[in-house]
């Protein structure tokens, strides 16, 4: 039989009696159930919200580029290939494409769409391109040069009205000419290819078509570009990636003057910045409530003084130091808070994995046509919420036990 310490066996033992008062059982177990129920909910809370933040973050920046080099005059690049190959590029890059970009207008069969035209070129694309994977008809191998052809999103051609293999109307706000008779917008007719569907707001504000029939709306010469966009394999990592590239700007031609290095935080960072604001805020309120459980565990250590002062007292006469007291009631106070915190990180964990499960059961639609609720867990984030809880149990016992301890045994048995 393994032999405990002495302050961890008395600690257990009052902890597990069934000789304390039911009101002193009820707060205890009171503390231990609002410990738990504040641990499960955090980390139910968390994962949810990381599971939305990977979500907006696979989705949106899978589609939008990361990074865009381009040349700061905003004129067409030439030589896109060797510019490719005089940049440094940081570990962080995963790969570099070429891209033709421009605001533009799509109309329909009855309705008009203000719309970002991003040209690509399909061949140059990474394999595993999120907008691939979201392709919901057609293929993007059905963007050819020349044929004129787009994608558009599921969202968007449902509010166009129009069908694969229809045609819309796309006006650049690039690519006008002057002429006697006024601006000439630089239009024309497309025929949509296939619809994707990423579940974010570019599926209602961004047209996909190959890059060169881009340059041939936009009136670029040929074989230019906008730029450069970059893939990373940590879209977060795009303020790091942009402050490498600004320190090397390649020398370039006079009349294209220096790089222009952008990334997605300009478009989207406020999106990204008001999930995580939401998700501190999510954390301080269900941290106040593990707090407030953590608190609680002061009231019931002091009523298991109050309730077992005359067995304190003798424990001291039978010759047991003021030492091994404090660690006997401080183990004691922090039972209730270890063992809620163990049981919220054991609940919340599993109903995590199974929480669409569960809202299924319950007739719970949060999504239509269905979508799960996205979930993450973040294991680091869920230990450092455990780790957080048993030390505020830990500091709030500390006083009280600190108190007890200093008691003198014959002034408590005087009365017993």
């Amino acid at each position: 039989m393994i032999k405990l310490p002495v302050s961890v066996y008395l600690a257990l033992r009052y902890s597990r009696s069934r000789s304390r008062s039911s009101f002193t059982r009820f707060i205890s177990h009171f503390v231990m159930a609002g410990i738990m129920l504040g641990v499960m909910a955090l980390i139910i809370v968390t994962s949810v919200m990381n599971g939305f933040e990977n979500e907006l973050k696979t989705r949106i920046l899978g589609v939008v580029p990361q990074v865009t080099i381009t040349p700061q005059q905003q004129t067409p690049m030439a030589n896109w290939q060797q510019l490719q190959n005089a940049w440094q590029w940081p570990r962080e890059v995963e790969h570099v494409s070429p891209y033709v970009q421009s605001e533009g207008l799509v109309q329909g069969r009855n309705n008009m769409q203000a719309v970002m035209l991003q040209g690509i070129y399909p061949d140059a694309e990474p394999a595993n391109s999120v907008l691939q994977q979201h392709i919901t008809s057609g293929n993007l191998s059905a963007l050819r040069a020349g044929e004129y052809r787009v994608f558009l999103g599921r969202p968007l051609a449902r509010q166009l009205d129009v069908q694969v293999g229809e045609n819309v109307r796309i006006t650049a706000a690039k690519g006008q000419q002057y002429t006697p008779l006024g601006i000439m917008p630089a239009q024309r007719q497309f025929t949509v290819a296939g619809t994707f569907e990423v579940g974010a707001d570019v599926d209602s504000q961004m047209l996909i078509l190959h890059g060169d029939d881009a340059a041939r709306l936009f009136r670029y010469p040929e074989a230019h570009v906008t730029g450069l966009r970059l893939w990373l394999d940590d879209a977060f990592a795009a303020d790091v990636v942009t402050s490498n590239l600004q320190k090397q700007q390649p020398p370039l031609a006079a009349s294209e003057g220096e790089w222009l290095i952008a990334n997605w935080q300009q478009r989207f960072g406020q999106l990204f910045a008001a999930v995580r604001m939401e998700k501190g805020m999510m954390m301080i309120m269900l941290g106040l409530i593990v707090a407030v459980a953590a608190f609680n565990a002061v009231s019931a250590l002091v009523m298991l003084i109050q309730d077992k002062r005359g067995d304190i007292a003798v424990l001291q006469t039978l010759g047991l130091s003021r030492q091994r007291l404090y660690q006997t009631l401080l183990l004691q106070g922090m039972y209730s808070g270890v063992v809620g915190s163990i049981l919220g990180l054991i609940l919340g964990v599993l109903i995590s994995v199974s929480l669409n499960s569960v809202l299924g059961l319950l007739g719970v639609d949060l999504f239509a046509q269905g979508m799960a609720l996205p979930i993450l867990m973040n294991y680091q984030q869920i230990l450092q919420i455990l780790f957080a809880a048993i030390m505020l149990t830990f500091l709030a016992t500390l006083y009280p036990a600190w108190r007890a301890a200093r008691m003198q045994p014959a002034e408590i048995l005087r009365y017993e």
